[in-house]
């Protein structure tokens, strides 16, 4: 679907006038043309964050949360989706950053240590009383206190289980799929993941290429990319269900909540499980698709929702529906930021690593200041305080557009 990716991302740094410099970093992932939209959005949500005082914000940061989604003039250019809500995330993010870095604790660790009174403060629950109510949320926190500390020793000790997206890009030539899966088979993955939908002949040959490659009992995961109608994936899926898919990712639109019902209502014979989250626009969709029953597995993004303060209410809602959490990553720094979000869940929310799991994807890690560390196939907790988000500074000097090194070489070369 997306042919001409060139990952990219708006990149939002937060001064503040302490004596140590300190500093709050913000992204959120794009894929080239089209980010200097998010940036002209970030610098209309602005004003609502210059000269403010972090504790003002992060005390009430529910209210804050409202402030900047619901801007009266910018509303208008969402509410709460598409650029404008990008945009709320890079800056969202930072704040994020901000705090956990002057707490000094690692992202998840300040969510894990918080009591369920202040976790749930921090979300704004309009839109979803009718499934999650702040009284719910705060029983739920509570009832998750058990075992907590086990918990948290257990994921330091051995991380969270994580899947790679890495071997079987579509596009792949047949070698090096068999390549980058034996080294992954050698490395310690259990969990693949394939990019479906171009031609169906050629996904059942790659499929099997895979299946025969990792064998029965490993799990395989399949993603269209948004590739088919509903009666379209149905058909598609059925014809590859030989391969033992555990899901199906974003068979069709993501805004068609009752195109996944019915998709995973067809699928539900076939043992395959319907995925999608990561194009999602806010928590009211989400709802929609736990209330629809049109997802099996639900997948968060760091970036696509209003930061962490909407993705704590995801989670709560995937918690009472009983819909495992696997997110989404890769990209720019999606990798970074999630892994603080779903350690979290397990040890604050959820309480269980049943059928879930965290994408990952090797690339671009190089340019943040704090990479995610992977184990035997597993995120290990970051131990560096804030949410990850810090690049390196020749990274972005070198990579910034249009000024940087790299850019002015390549528009150099195209003429420009």
């Amino acid at each position: 679907m997306h042919t001409d990716p060139d990952y990219s991302a708006a990149y939002v740094v937060l001064e503040t006038d302490v004596e140590d410099g300190l500093k709050g970093y913000g992204i959120t992932f794009t894929l080239g043309r089209g980010t200097e939209v998010v940036v002209c959005a970030v610098n209309a949500l602005a004003p609502h964050v210059l000269n403010k005082d972090l504790g003002d914000i992060v005390g009430d940061f529910r209210g804050f949360y409202r402030q900047l989604t619901s801007d009266g003039q910018l509303r208008w250019i969402g509410p709460e989706k598409g650029v404008v809500h990008l945009a709320t995330a890079a800056v969202l993010n930072a704040v994020w950053d901000l705090w956990a870095k002057q707490e000094g604790k690692p992202l998840w660790k300040l969510l894990v240590d918080m009591d369920p009174q202040t976790l749930v403060s921090c979300i704004d629950f309009r839109y979803i009383t009718d499934v999650l109510t702040e009284e719910e949320a705060c029983e739920i926190l509570r009832q998750s206190q058990v075992g907590k500390k086990e918990r948290e020793e257990q994921m330091l000790a051995h991380g969270y289980p994580a899947y790679t997206t890495s071997c079987a890009w579509l596009g792949y030539p047949d070698a090096t799929l068999k390549q980058l899966c034996s080294e992954a088979l050698k490395d310690g993955w259990t969990r693949f993941k394939v990019k479906v939908g171009a031609d169906l002949q050629d996904d059942i040959r790659r499929c099997r290429l895979i299946r025969n490659m990792i064998g029965p009992e490993k799990t395989l995961m399949m993603d269209a990319n948004q590739r088919w109608d509903v009666p379209e994936a149905v058909e598609w899926m059925t014809k590859l269900a030989e391969f033992k898919p555990l899901w199906i990712e974003e068979p069709t639109s993501p805004d068609d909540i009752l195109g996944h019902a019915a998709i995973s209502k067809a699928l539900a014979p076939l043992g395959i499980g319907v995925a999608t989250g990561e194009q999602c626009h806010n928590r009211v969709i989400f709802k929609q698709l736990l209330q629809a029953k049109a997802l099996k597995f639900l997948q968060i993004d760091s970036c696509r929702l209003g930061s962490v303060n909407e993705n704590l209410s995801v989670l709560l809602m995937a918690k009472k529906f009983d819909i495992p959490v696997c997110p989404h990553a890769g990209g720019v720094g999606l990798c970074e930021l999630v892994q603080h979000l779903i350690i979290f869940d397990f040890i604050s929310v959820s309480a269980s690593l049943q059928d879930r799991m965290c994408e990952y994807v090797d690339h671009l890690h190089e340019h943040f200041k704090y990479p995610v560390l992977i184990r035997e196939a597993s995120y290990m907790p970051p131990k560096d305080a804030g949410y990850s988000t810090e690049m390196k500074e020749d990274s972005v000097k070198r990579h910034r557009y249009p000024d940087g090194e790299v850019w002015k070489k390549l528009l150099t070369a195209q003429g420009n």
